[in-house]
């Protein structure tokens, strides 16, 4: 099931799990320690997956012993994290993915795991008890913080922004229903060998409704009778009294008719432009995303600098949108229109972290450099859009750019000099792209000829558009 969030017509969110590949953010498994590494205090641990996981010292440290039925060390608080007398090769261990494989990188996991559920997150093995920053009523904070409290007694709990207002006794049952959820963890562990999967929360639909879905919200428009019923009966177990807001419409792409697909797309593309002719760049890099504000078509009516300080503005608004929609995490560098006057350095830098603060994952602003550059962190929570709907191209394999033809040209030039040389037969083949080829022959295939001249051979030149430009062969045809 696709779901999509639009927040005024605009899309905000998107879930495609039948093109994810299955979200394995959360799901915990029982692994064997493969390799233990103190250099870098860190071990790698064999869960099942293609590539081994990566787990930190840090995150194997606890205060006290984690899951029955396991050989897990604790150690006293005082402990130093050092992870040669944290873990031991073939140790096994339960831990819980922070971060998805991605590229040539496994998953990075945690012996620290964490249980959502729709008004809080269950720490089973940690103390810590917070309350969502979202929370501003002190009165509210301190109510919540006694309720989890008395429910968690020695197990960590983070409360989370919809159990603002919530009645005591609702908000213990999803706790105690967490740590009954612990409890089968911890049973199916017991019983299992290790590199295997123990819980993966499989209902997408449950776990947006759970996270995402708000009391305001306005309608959940499903296309189908048989979506509906999927709806609510995720509904009855997360949020009951949003059944009311179900919209049945049936013969129409619902994707189509709100946008989706046409918004969607745009999120793939490296540049957007803005209503008012600006327009936005991202760039991604291995270590970061940068993003780059252009004035574009937009020539304002008469003062330059209100010119840029609109545009920036409006470039704000989408950026932020772009990074929840496009999943972009890590670090991300925004080259911003430069402007001169100080009040409106400051006046952009409120609007973006006003507008940073409507993302559910976090996002810190490091402020701006003198150079104007707006620096900030997005913690990475999944994989990206991008890599979810599009594959490597096997031609510029991620570049962007391939070779020209006429340079490429010039190395089977220099291979077919060298078997020139070094072979008998009388017949050179080159297996190249149209492009290639035709800068090989030339105007008129008066290149060739010169070159069959120089050589002293026969060069047959065959066509094939299924290898890269710089992936020609040439080799000799026995008679």
């Amino acid at each position: 099931m696709s779901i999509a969030i639009c927040h005024e017509g605009q899309l905000a969110e998107l879930y495609l799990p039948e093109y994810d590949g299955g979200r394995l953010l959360g799901a915990i498994y029982k692994g064997r320690v493969a390799n233990v590494l103190p250099g870098m205090q860190a071990a790698f641990v064999d869960i099942g997956l293609e590539k081994n996981s990566f787990l930190y010292a840090d995150d194997v440290y606890t205060p006290a012993p984690l899951y029955a039925g396991l050989n897990q060390i604790s150690l006293p608080k005082s402990a130093p994290r050092d992870i040669g007398s944290l873990l031991k090769e073939g140790q096994e261990v339960l831990v819980q993915i922070l971060k998805e494989p991605q590229g040539d990188k496994g998953a990075r996991v945690t012996m620290q795991p964490a249980l959502p559920s729709r008004y809080g997150v269950l720490l089973p093995v940690n103390t810590h008890v917070a309350v969502s920053r979202r929370i501003d009523e002190e009165d509210e904070r301190e109510r919540l913080r006694e309720i989890v409290k008395l429910v968690a007694k020695g197990q960590g709990a983070i409360v989370r922004t919809a159990a603002k207002g919530i009645e005591a006794e609702e908000i213990i049952e999803d706790f105690r229903s967490l740590k009954r959820l612990w409890k089968r963890i911890q049973g199916i562990a017991a019983k299992r060998k290790a590199p295997a999967l123990i819980y993966h929360e499989q209902d997408i639909l449950k776990k947006v409704i759970r996270d995402t879905i708000a009391q305001d919200i306005e309608r959940i428009v499903v296309e189908s009778a048989q979506a509906a019923d999927k709806v609510r009966e995720a509904m009855l177990d997360v949020a009951p009294e949003l059944l009311s807001k179900i919209c049945l419409r049936t013969g129409a792409d619902l994707f189509a008719a709100y946008g989706v697909d046409e918004q969607m797309e745009k999120a793939l593309r490296r540049r957007l432009w803005l209503k008012s002719g600006g327009y936005i760049v991202f760039d991604q890099t291995e270590a970061l995303t940068v993003v780059d504000v252009n004035t574009g078509k937009f020539v304002g009516v008469s003062d330059l600098e209100q010119t840029m300080l609109t545009t920036n503005l409006e470039a704000v608004t989408e950026i932020a949108r772009q990074l929840k929609l496009r999943n972009t995490g890590g670090i991300i560098i925004i080259d911003f229109i430069n402007m001169e006057e100080e009040k409106h350095r400051k006046t952009l830098m409120d609007a973006l972290t006003e507008e940073l603060k409507k993302d559910r994952t976090r996002v810190t602003p490091l402020g701006m450099t003198n150079l104007g550059l707006v620096e900030l962190t997005r913690k990475k929570v999944g994989r990206e859009l991008s890599y979810n709907l599009e594959e490597e191209c096997r031609f510029c394999r991620g570049k962007g750019r391939v070779l020209r033809a006429d340079i490429a040209a010039r190395k089977v030039l220099s291979e077919l000099e060298y078997e020139a040389a070094n072979s008998c037969a009388a017949t050179l083949q080159v297996k190249a792209t149209g492009s290639v080829a035709a800068a090989l022959l030339g105007p008129q295939g008066r290149n060739l000829s010169l070159l069959e001249q120089r050589l002293g051979k026969h060069i047959c030149i065959v066509v094939d558009e299924s290898r890269r430009l710089e992936e020609s062969v040439v080799c000799s045809l026995s008679e």
